[in-house]
C-alpha cells in the first residue's frame, strides 16, 4: 500500500506550470511509493486550510513545493497541529535557505525520491509573537525593503530583483535608526541600530558561507545586532564578515538564548519572518521551540545532527 502525501504547490512560484503538470507530478510520486493528492494554491491562507485539512485526513506525510514563504505557511500548521507527522520539501522558489541548510536536493527529482528514501529528523523552529519560523526574523532595514519592493512590483510591474535593487537603494538613502532594548539572558541591552537579525540557530557569519547554518537543532537563536552604524560603516561590516574578520569589528553583538524579548517606543512594528512581511505589537517576544517539526532529509546529510 502506498504511503499518502498531501503535496501543497505555491500555484505563484515562478515554475510555469504546464496543464498536465499536476498529472506528471502524481506519477512521479508513484514512481518512488507516494499516493500524492497535489493541491496548487494561490493564497497563503489557502495553503495554510489545506495543511489543515490533510492532517485532519491522517496522511502520513506533508509537503510544501515553492521557496520559504511557503515552506513556512505549511510548515507552521504542522508544527502546531502536526504531532510528529513528517514534513518534506520541494525547493521551487528563488533562494531555499532552509532547503539547501539541511541539504535536501534542489533538483525537482531528487527531492521527491528524498521524501520516498529519506529520513525524518528532529529541527528546532523560532516564534515571535506566536508566528513561526524556520530561517530567521529581523526588524529594520529588511522588511522595509520587502515592504518597498512588493509595492514596486505591485505597482510598477517590476521583476523581483529589480525592484529590491531599487527598493535596498531607497532604503539606505532613508537610513533609519531602530532605538531597541534587547532582554535575553538575565540582561538588558540598549541599542540603537539599523537592524536586528534573530535566526533559527546560529548563522555562519564570516566568509564565504556567510548566511548559511551547520545545524538545525542546536536549541538556541541567535541575535546579531550592529550598533549606530553609518552607511560607511555597513559597508565595513560586509567586508569584515567577507574576509573573515566580523569577530573583529566594533559594536556588531553576537548573542544566543533560548528567549528574548525586545522593546522600543513604537507601539507596533514591522517585522520579517522567512521573508514574509507582518506588523506586530510591541514588545516581540521570541522563543525557540526545539526538535518542533519532523523534516525529511537524505540519510546521507551532515548538516543535520542525528
Amino acid at each position: 500500500m502506498l504511503s499518502t502525501v498531501a503535496v501543497i504547490i505555491n500555484a505563484a512560484a515562478g515554475c510555469g506550470y504546464a496543464s498536465d503538470w499536476v498529472q506528471q507530478l502524481e506519477e512521479q510520486f508513484v514512481a518512488v511509493g507516494l499516493d500524492a493528492a497535489i493541491t496548487l494554491a494561490t493564497s497563503g491562507a489557502e495553503m495554510m486550510a489545506t495543511a489543515d485539512q490533510a492532517l485532519a485526513d491522517g496522511v502520513d506525510i506533508v509537503v510544501a513545493g515553492g521557496g520559504d514563504g511557503t515552506i513556512n505557511a505549511v510548515a507552521s500548521v504542522v508544527v502546531e497541529k502536526g504531532q510528529g507527522t513528517r514534513f518534506g520539501v520541494l525547493p521551487l522558489g528563488t533562494l531555499n535557505h532552509f532547503a539547501k541548510d539541511l541539504n535536501i536536493p534542489l533538483d525537482l527529482d531528487a527531492a521527491i525520491a528524498n521524501i520516498a528514501s529519506g529520513m525524518a529528523v528532529p529541527v528546532d523552529v523560532g516564534e515571535v509573537n506566536d508566528r513561526i519560523f524556520l530561517n530567521n526574523s529581523s526588524l529594520g532595514l529588511y522588511p522595509d525593503i520587502v515592504r518597498d519592493r512588493e509595492k514596486q512590483q505591485r505597482r510598477l510591474g517590476r521583476g523581483k530583483w529589480l525592484a529590491f535593487s531599487w527598493a535596498l537603494v531607497a532604503a539606505l538613502r532613508r537610513y533609519p535608526f531602530l532605538n531597541v532594548q534587547l532582554s535575553l539572558n538575565g540582561e538588558v541591552h540598549a541599542r540603537r541600530t539599523p537592524f536586528v537579525f534573530i535566526g533559527n540557530n546560529e548563522y555562519l557569519m564570516e566568509g564565504l558561507t556567510i548566511g548559511e547554518r551547520e545545524r538545525l537543532d542546536g536549541g538556541r537563536l541567535s541575535l546579531y545586532v550592529a550598533q549606530r552604524p553609518g552607511r560607511l560603516g555597513l559597508v565595513r561590516l560586509a567586508l569584515h564578515a567577507l574576509f573573515g574578520k566580523l569577530s573583529q569589528a566594533k559594536d556588531f553583538d553576537v548573542l544566543t538564548a533560548t528567549e528574548m524579548e525586545i522593546a522600543t517606543h513604537h507601539r507596533r512594528l514591522r517585522v520579517a519572518t522567512d521573508g514574509e512581511v507582518t506588523v506586530m505589537n510591541t514588545p516581540l517576544r521570541y522563543r525557540l521551540r526545539p526538535a518542533a517539526l519532523q523534516v525529511i532529509v537524505p540519510v546521507s546529510s551532515l548538516k543535520v545532527q542525528v
